[in-house]
């Protein structure tokens, strides 16, 4: 038995467990590619101040068999780092930085690559280019699961049209789809949260689809900062007493920590009961007296962290991103102060979309633009009495969330808010049954989510609350809204009547008085005028 024991690579590991990271279907496997890929390139165009400019290409190569291409505008990737990114998991320069970024792990790209080669055999192909140099970096690239490292099958300098960017190929097993799920879904969403990004879409048929930016305005880059101290485990604090270059326990807390003083520092260590003094060397301390600090930072009050570490996508821009994509009547946008769960800052949107046609369906036109579904309504019935339920649309740090709907924090959030006190109808547990769209962003430097996937935010008792209030401020400003649709319908409808019967009132006035024609001319003209009087009301 002993015999039989060895290491497992991570990238082994993850081989046999893709499904993890979002690869467990052929339906979703040209999706997660496609959301890996945008992803880094979103991020790398906005640490290099460019606007970015996206073109995604899908191409069938027969049977099941279709080749995904992501090409961006971005600063492209030096040589030296071109094997190490696609070709190794786990390998990248955000996961130990506390700032809201949409790659995290370093996983993704690295996975849609393996995810290929393990379903066709054939490698990733990778063309960069930075701007100072005058020939495109071409490299085929694989990655030995077994040790967790780039295998380089050819690389060459070739000319490209792009003065710098960077062109991901990867070829792999799937199924292309249409609707709620489907790539045109995706980056239709991510036009949503992302207005200063121009996104181009090739379908397999060949047909191209535009959405373009609505703001040539950057987002600022968030800040990193540092742990905060209520938000390390002892496990953790136990580490970074053993790594931290501080030589005094003072040093360390006011160097290693986000919020930490020297007041503060000294409460902490005052908390020991003196069994550790400022002076104490971090490497040397013990599990025991570990403990007893870790306790004191829980029972010293420390500030809250900046909160520059997370950029949130803002009222106005989040207005021209639901404008710009969504056909609705009315529109409305919360964005609610930044919270902390855990130490670790975060903000939470809501923008809600209303239209009275009676149903509000998601379906993108030939022009790119989601249109809405006209649902006829029978007799007297109205848009708030139509029987499709409000479109729920899920974003964690201006990423759109497909996939685990039921299981995400920001769906349970807003089946706890009570719809029914703002006028609509709501089955018990279930989304409110409305002609509007729900948007519902979550914006962290670390988002909990469910599963190393992405695609469901856990629903920590913090962040569940921000939602819940956020949506409760837009449950009330659209009952406003509601309640003056109405009013204003209930008078034009009387206005109706009163255009209606006027002209019979006016004549059964001139037979019942026996006006004479200069008399009823008279009638007839202070008439008009109560009416003109009327519509201008």
């Amino acid at each position: 038995m002993a015999a039989r024991q060895r290491n497992i690579a991570v990238s082994e590991f993850f081989l046999k467990n893709r499904h993890l990271l979002g690869f467990d279907s052929p339906h979703k496997a040209i999706l997660t590619t496609v959301k890996e890929a945008v992803d880094n390139a979103l991020d790398a165009c906005e640490e290099a101040s460019i606007l970015p400019d996206i073109c995604v290409e899908i191409m069938h190569r027969g049977d099941d068999r279709y080749l995904v291409a992501v090409e961006d505008n971005g600063p492209g990737i030096v040589d030296e780092q071109i094997a190490r990114i696609f070709g190794k998991l786990l390998y990248g320069s955000k996961f130990h930085q506390l700032r809201q970024s949409r790659g995290q792990q370093g996983m993704g790209i690295s996975a849609a690559g393996m995810y290929g080669q393990l379903t066709t055999g054939r490698p990733m192909r990778i063309l960069s280019r930075i701007e100072s140099e005058k020939r495109a970096s071409e490299m085929l690239i694989s990655i030995d699961t077994s040790k967790n490292r780039p295998d380089i099958h050819s690389k060459r300098k070739v000319a490209w049209r792009r003065r710098h960017g960077t062109r991901v190929e990867v070829e792999l097993e799937g199924h292309y789809t249409r609707g709620q799920h489907s790539v045109e879904m995706y980056l239709k969403q991510t036009a949503i949260a992302n207005p200063h990004v121009t996104l181009r879409c090739v379908d397999p048929g060949g047909k191209t689809r535009v959405f373009r930016r609505s703001t040539d305005a950057l987002p600022p880059l968030p800040r990193p900062i540092k742990p905060h101290p209520h938000g390390v485990e002892l496990g953790r604090l136990i580490q970074m007493l053993h790594d931290t270059p501080s030589r005094t326990l003072k040093r360390f807390l006011e160097d290693d920590f986000s919020r930490v003083g020297t007041t503060t520092a000294r409460r902490i260590i005052e908390r020991t009961s003196g069994r550790l003094s400022e002076r104490s060397n971090p490497r040397r301390i013990a599990h025991a007296r570990a403990t007893q600090l870790h306790r004191a930072i829980r029972h010293t009050r420390v500030s809250a962290p900046r909160t520059d570490c997370i950029v949130p996508i803002g009222e106005k821009r989040l207005l021209e991103g639901l404008r710009k994509e969504l056909d609705a009547d009315f529109f409305l946008v919360i964005t609610r102060p930044p919270s902390v769960y855990g130490g670790n800052p975060f903000q939470v949107e809501i923008g809600i979309a209303w239209g009275r046609s009676g149903g509000l369906a998601l379906a993108v036109d030939a022009k790119g633009r989601i249109r809405r579904k006209h649902k006829k309504a029978k007799g007297a019935q109205h848009a708030e009495h139509a029987d499709q339920a409000a479109h729920l649309l899920r974003f964690a740090n201006r990423v759109p969330l497909l996939y685990q709907q039921s299981a995400c924090a920001i769906t349970k959030a807003v089946a706890q808010t009570n719809w029914r006190a703002y006028g609509l109808k709501q089955p018990k547990g279930a989304l409110p049954i409305a002609p509007m769209v729900i948007f519902a962003h979550v914006a962290s430097v670390w988002v909990p989510f469910t599963s190393e996937s992405k695609e469901a935010v856990a629903p920590l008792p913090e962040i569940s609350r921000e939602l819940v209030l956020a949506l409760q401020e837009a449950g009330r400003q659209l009952a406003a809204h509601i309640r003056r649709d109405n009013r204003l319908e209930h008078e034009y409808e009387k206005r109706a009547y009163i255009e209606s019967y006027l002209p019979h009132v006016g004549l059964a006035l001139q037979d019942i008085l026996e006006l004479s024609d200069r008399e009823r001319n008279r009638t007839v003209a202070r008439l008009d005028i109560i009416l003109h009087r009327s519509r201008k009301s």
